[in-house]
């Protein structure tokens, strides 16, 4: 396949970035700084910003799939203004190119109990609490789309960076998925990329919010 990824150069972006072209797809990377990345084969480093529908549409035309990991930044102070604009556009432009689009949002809209999200509880972390905020506006929106075939990914709470990859992982769909062991939501970032690339080819949430965790 053909799979566009914006943010290819974030902390999820290059994960899936890697996991797409170890599989053998092309992978075109989209950010503002492509050069970042490595070259490899079967990769298309591309420049551009994606807070303009237009653009995005331009950038995304082709491809047969595109995974969304924008994230204008934890440490913004404009982070939900910019998150939310630049969600929208990527909505808009991957509707508009006619490409099926996964979004990468965050935990905090996820239910951990009857009608209570973790971002609205208290103990949840201030410095996240803006972008989570956004990110589940980010999901209220897409919901909405009937046109565009779209797909919404929380991932589990704690995601692990230096964890390896297992090609594990459960699914769940709008609590957390927890770890019998342990009692927490987590997984490794490796396999949240499994995940991510394992719905782009067998698309099983169209129209669908999903969570993943071990």
């Amino acid at each position: 396949m053909k799979i566009a990824v914006i943010g290819a150069t974030g902390f999820v972006g290059q994960a899936v970035v890697a996991e797409a072209l170890a599989r053998g797809h092309q992978v075109g990377a989209i950010a503002r700084h492509p050069e970042k990345l490595a070259d490899a084969p079967g990769l298309a480093r591309i420049a551009g910003d994606v807070r303009d529908a237009d653009a995005v549409a331009k950038l995304v035309a082709g491809y047969d799939y595109v995974v969304s990991a924008y994230n204008p930044g934890w440490t913004n102070p404009d982070i939900y203004k910019d998150y939310v604009k630049g969600a929208a556009a990527i909505v808009a432009g991957a509707k508009q190119a006619g490409v099926s689009l996964l979004v990468v949002g965050g935990a905090g809209s996820l239910e951990v109990s009857p009608g209570v999200q973790a971002v609205d509880l208290p103990e949840f972390p201030e410095a996240w609490r803006a972008g989570a905020k956004a990110a589940r506006d980010g999901l209220n929106a897409i919901r909405k789309e009937t046109v565009l075939d779209w797909t919404f990914l929380s991932p589990a709470a704690i995601i692990e960076p230096e964890a390896p990859r297992t090609g594990r992982y459960r699914l769940g769909a709008d609590n957390p998925v927890v770890d019998p062991a342990t009692g927490t939501s987590h997984v490794a970032l490796a396999d949240l990329a499994v995940a991510i690339v394992d719905e782009v080819e067998q698309r099983r949430h169209v129209r669908q919010r999903f969570t993943v965790g071990v």
